[in-house]
């Protein structure tokens, strides 16, 4: 059997090099990421173009590709910030965010990849001190979380407007007080609420006492015309009907008409 002809090395590496050409050419964007293309000899970033999109691609060897992530992400922040008396306090928020799609070239050309630290979280952090300051430390412990939280986002993204970045929220998770001004609030709160509760039960105490006297009132009224209503020929006439039904009854008794008070009958029983 004939030998098989052997493979020349120059064969070998032509192999070779299209097999790194491939590899070197070629790229997969995964799913939620998409890649800025940089070209080496065609004017650097591409920024007039789409970026490359989720999937495979080829690509020149000598080019290059970013690859960015470009669903919602987040960063955490902690923070101590000032309030409006000068007090420190301890914030901790997170943003959520995501880079511009259609911008991403711009974003990598003027940011780079490390653009949350260059510039969002920069960004949080100045509108936060803004925004705390302007609140006093009851304030920030009561009823003003969501006015803050609301506050520190409107702040960031106005700083971030032409920065190529969507903000999507901003959520303050956490405001920390120092200890001794935390326990002098709760305290005053507590004596508030206390106060609350003794003008309630004096208010109620008020309207029960004033409820009663109103009706007092209307019983004396009441009796006062009925007293006003009631003559003696009225009240001989009342007697004289009681008396008439007593006389029907089957126990014994000696009825004296006009023999009483105001000319009304006696009656004189078995006693």
């Amino acid at each position: 059997m004939d030998k098989l002809p052997k493979i020349g090395i120059p064969v070998i590496i032509i192999i070779i090099s299209l097999i790194i050409f491939v590899s070197k050419s070629t790229i997969t964007i995964d799913s939620g990421e998409a890649g800025v293309l940089y070209k080496r000899f065609g004017g650097g970033v591409v920024t007039e173009e789409p970026p490359l999109s989720e999937g495979f691609h080829l690509v020149a060897p000598w080019n290059k590709v970013f690859v960015y992530e470009v669903r919602q992400q987040e960063v955490f922040e902690k923070m101590q910030v000032l309030s409006s008396n000068g007090l420190e306090i301890k914030l901790d928020a997170s943003a959520w965010y995501q880079p511009e799609y259609e911008n991403l070239g711009k974003l990598h050309r003027e940011k780079g990849e490390s653009y949350v630290s260059r510039v969002l979280q920069p960004a949080i952090r100045s509108a936060a001190r803004s925004v705390v300051g302007r609140y006093t430390p009851e304030q920030l412990y009561s009823s003003k979380r969501d006015a803050i939280q609301s506050e520190i986002y409107t702040e960031t993204r106005n700083i971030i407007d032409d920065q190529y970045i969507q903000l999507n929220e901003i959520l303050v998770r956490d405001i920390t007080l120092p200890p001794t001004i935390k326990e002098a609030i709760e305290r005053k709160l507590r004596q508030e609420q206390e106060s609350l509760e003794y003008e309630f039960r004096l208010e109620k105490a008020e309207k029960e006492a004033e409820k009663q006297r109103i009706e007092a009132q209307g019983k004396a009224d009441a009796n006062k015309i009925l007293s006003a209503s009631l003559t003696d020929k009225i009240l001989q006439e009342k007697g004289i009907e009681a008396t008439l039904k007593l006389s029907q009854s089957s126990n014994t008794k000696i009825i004296v008409v006009g023999g009483g008070e105001s000319g009304l009958p006696i009656i004189l029983g078995n006693q």
